[in-house]
């Protein structure tokens, strides 16, 4: 485990051994209890992702459905944009939020939660302006009005998606999963009416609202659930006193966003637009099992830190089980994919549904590196090793990018699903090899004495 920075204050927590221990006779009753408390969490975790999953999959089809692949591609444009925003919203305020307060008392869950959410909301409303601007730069005739008008409606829809993300965390750092599945199937009944208008309405911004519209319903539930009111005047407080991990973490989270951004534009000028369209169409493809990887990623981090409090032994062989059975899952899940016929591909994603199939093996290859490579990513970022997940996370990044439009440039649409795949692969071994490293660190350097949020 890496010194000074990167040691988690959970793990600084750490009741002692004697406390640790079960008392006698109760060890085979523990044990069993503790595994269907993991279970649950876990399964919680699988059903909320699965309601959000769905929400984006509806989202997703009526896009491609009812506008055809120019369009789509144009909604993807605001898609992997948000993504680089929630990446951003993500490493200063619910990272932190999850790798130190898991499992805190109800008070300082509360606190936290307060000034969390009111980060998001400042993130929101702070790069929400920049995507109106950008917007506005780029003109609204360009294409139609399109990509232009489609930034200009992301960023006024920003705030309400950003904090309803944030709300997710925040319930499953308090291991109440429940809670944040509920949250979910809010958006998305608010999303079917939403759906509806701007299928009429026929226009990509029409869909770019209906999506963050939703979420902004769902984001007001979550005060509702919680009493809680985002605290927008606590994020300067949060972000100074998580800064050791939030700044990294948010160097990460955009090393990943942004990749996929720079990927996503990058094969749009190589190959066009249409390009751009095809690859989400067999993102879309795969998103049941997206939806499994999501989910798990919701819990794995604070079962991972469970895992180092209370049985620091087991954490590799923990990190090992999560990451290879996410693998095997997506090579399943794309073998079933083969089997489709193009009668029920087409009923899905229209003629969007031919050029992605194409995509299906090495979109598979990409997804099953990439979970296999999310188990180590959970136990660094259990063990706070902040500095390797970085380290990692770069590297990363920079293959999917190098691979993604090398390819793209070498054979268009399919040469840069194989470069991601590739990309993916290599990504992977180097954060399990980070992780073998910061496990041996951990075991010569001693813990550090309790101290105090």
């Amino acid at each position: 485990m890496t010194t000074g920075d990167d040691r988690t204050q959970a793990q600084a927590q750490a009741p002692p051994q004697a406390q640790a221990r079960a008392p006698a006779g109760r060890g085979r009753r523990a044990r069993p209890d503790a595994g269907r408390a993991v279970a649950g969490r876990l399964s919680w975790g699988l059903a909320d992702q699965a309601a959000s999953s769905a929400s984006n999959f509806l989202v997703g089809m009526y896009v491609a459905r009812s506008l055809g692949t120019a369009a789509f591609g144009v909604f993807t444009l605001a898609w992997v944009t948000y993504g680089l925003v929630l990446g951003i919203s993500r490493g200063l305020a619910t990272d932190p939020l999850v790798v130190r307060f898991s499992g805190a008392p109800d008070a300082a869950w509360r606190e936290a939660t307060a000034r969390v959410t009111g980060t998001a909301l400042c993130v929101g409303a702070a790069l929400g302006a920049a995507c109106v601007a950008a917007g506005l730069g780029a003109g609204l005739h360009d294409a139609g009005g399109r990509v232009g008008t489609a930034f200009v409606c992301l960023g006024v829809v920003l705030p309400g998606l950003l904090l309803q993300d944030a709300w997710r965390f925040a319930f499953f750092a308090a291991g109440a999963g429940r809670k944040a599945f509920v949250n979910d199937v809010v958006w998305g009944l608010a999303c079917v009416p939403a759906l509806v208008l701007a299928a009429r309405a026929g226009s990509v911004a029409g869909f770019v609202l209906a999506w963050g519209g939703s979420a902004a319903v769902a984001a007001a539930y979550g005060c509702l659930q919680t009493g809680i009111l985002p605290r927008p005047a606590g994020a300067r407080a949060w972000l100074r006193a998580h800064r050791d991990l939030g700044y990294r973490y948010l160097v990460e989270n955009a090393g990943v966003s942004g990749a996929s951004q720079l990927r996503t534009y990058g094969l749009g000028a190589i190959v066009g637009v249409g390009a751009v369209g095809v690859v989400r169409g067999a993102e879309l493809l795969l998103g049941p099992f997206l939806a499994v990887l999501m989910g798990l990623s919701l819990v794995t981090v604070p079962e991972a830190a469970r895992v180092l409090r209370q049985a620091p032994h087991r954490l590799a062989g923990f990190c090992f089980r999560l990451g290879a059975g996410q693998a095997a899952a997506a090579l399943l899940w794309g073998a079933a994919l083969l089997l489709v016929p193009d009668r029920l591909g087409e009923h899905v994603l229209g003629m969007v549904w031919y050029p992605a199939a194409e995509l299906i093996v090495p979109a598979t290859f990409g997804v099953a590196g990439a979970g296999l490579g999310a188990g180590a990513a959970a136990g660094l970022r259990a063990l706070a090793a902040a500095r390797r997940s970085l380290r990692c996370q770069m590297f990363a990044s920079a293959c999917y990018v190098g691979g993604g439009l090398g390819g793209a440039a070498a054979a268009g649409a399919v040469g840069s699903a194989w470069g991601v795949a590739a990309a993916t692969v290599s990504g992977s071994a180097v954060w399990w090899l980070h992780l073998r490293s910061a496990l041996r660190e951990r075991g010569r350097t001693p813990i550090p004495e309790v101290r105090t949020p």
